[in-house]
């Protein structure tokens, strides 16, 4: 059976979030989930920092004639972000755990030296 092909940001999302797993777990923390769909949307990582849920976005870009990766989560997307979060915690019990907020951002991605920049505590909610 033939799958569609996959849209070029689809493709440079999936690579996006698979040197953000690595970039992570060199990190020490722990990844739970990938693209974890809500009602709400999808959060990209869902990782664990000991006790900590950290619910990671990814911003990976080709090059920087939009401006920086990290440069691209408006107040809407945080606050989109915050409502899947709670939505998490509450499915899986963690609602007294701690959490926080972490960006990836990849620029180059694709290229032959991408660079990634992981920022913790990026936003709050």
């Amino acid at each position: 059976m033939n799958q569609p092909a996959k849209r070029p940001s689809a493709k440079l999302g999936e690579l996006g979030e698979d040197l953000a797993c690595r970039a992570l777990e060199r990190r020490g923390l722990r990844v739970l989930a990938r693209r974890y769909r809500t009602r709400y949307g999808e959060l990209d990582i869902i990782a664990a920092d000991g006790d900590t849920t950290v619910f990671v976005e990814v911003k990976a870009r080709r090059g920087s004639s939009f401006g920086e990766a990290v440069e691209s989560i408006p107040g809407w997307k945080r606050r989109r972000i915050g409502a899947m979060a709670l939505d998490y915690l509450a499915w899986t019990g963690r609602l007294n755990q701690p959490c926080r907020f972490d960006v990836v951002a990849i620029d180059g991605a694709g290229g032959p030296n991408p660079s990634v920049q992981v920022i913790e505590h990026a936003f709050d909610i």
